[in-house]
């Protein structure tokens, strides 16, 4: 009897021995896994980490040439940590002010006299962090492939805002066709009445720049900024133009208190260099012309 009792109690320690060591070993695998996971908490910390050297600069530019230009250097910003953020690339008269407002960092589609002038008119607390390029003002025709072609009584169509009517009467009057009032030329500001004498009897007709390629046909040549030109793809012959010495440069515009900054001096630094510029200088083959001289 004694010998069937103590049988009885060591086959129960036994298995009790074995149970508790099936379960310390099958509790390892378990803990190891609860190490290896990342808590939610740990993964948010990570993203802000690789996002919190990032300065974004939100801007509105021009279609062409100037988103064009600013997608040229953002690889190299990017580098910096500078985001460009382009909120639209189809400037119109709102940009100064949302820029003026805080709504965007900088713009990018104006030369320094219009800046000024909306400055001047509206109080805008806004200045130029440097020029870029010049997008000179042209003459094209596609009745005629030079200027000595171009016979007496020819219609041109002109710009009639502010400096750029101003920029296609002095390419005029340089060019042989007219005189130009010389307060006209002191203010950089003109129009049709400022005329003194038709070198070349011609006929300038003022019309809204948005309308002169669309109406090009009714001209026998036509002025406009070639931006418009690049825009529109048009392959009029290409008569006469503004040349490198052009105050009207196209400006990042910036608010006062923002012309430090780090970010836009950056910016501004990138598109000044030369290989921007010199790339500018090949892509556009004239068209556009660097500020800064190239090879």
């Amino acid at each position: 009897m004694k010998t069937k009792f103590i049988s009885k109690v060591l086959s129960v320690v036994t298995l009790a021995a074995f149970a508790l060591s099936f379960a310390g070993c099958a509790s390892k695998p378990a803990a190891a896994a609860t190490t290896e996971a990342p808590t939610t908490s740990q993964a948010a910390t990570s993203a802000e980490n690789n996002t919190s050297n990032v300065t974004v600069l939100k801007g509105i530019v021009d279609l062409v040439p100037h988103s064009e230009i600013i997608e040229h250097v953002r690889p190299q910003l990017e580098a910096q940590g500078i985001k460009i953020e382009l909120v639209a690339t189809a400037a119109d008269s709102t940009t100064n002010e949302r820029l003026n407002s805080g709504e965007i960092d900088f713009n990018y589609f104006q030369h320094l006299p219009y800046l000024k002038s909306e400055v001047e008119t509206n109080g805008y607390k806004l200045v130029s962090a440097g020029g870029i390029h010049i997008e000179p003002i042209t003459a094209y025709s596609d009745k005629y492939d030079s200027v000595d072609k171009i016979p007496e009584k020819a219609v041109v169509a002109i710009p009639n805002d502010g400096t750029n009517e101003y920029r296609a009467l002095r390419i005029l009057e340089l060019n042989g066709f007219i005189k130009l009032d010389d307060k006209a030329r002191d203010a950089l500001s003109a129009s049709v009445k400022d005329i003194v004498e038709y070198v070349k009897p011609i006929k300038v007709v003022e019309i809204d720049s948005a309308q002169i390629i669309p109406t090009k046909d009714d001209y026998d040549f036509f002025i406009t900024n070639t931006n418009k030109a690049l825009e529109a793809g048009i392959k009029s012959n290409k008569l006469f133009s503004e040349g490198e010495d052009s105050p009207y440069a196209n400006i990042i515009a910036v608010r006062e208190a923002d012309l430090n900054n780090p970010a836009i001096k950056a910016l501004v630094e990138a598109l000044l260099s030369q290989e921007t510029q010199k790339w500018i200088k090949d892509k556009y083959n004239g068209a556009v012309i660097p500020v800064v001289k190239v090879d």
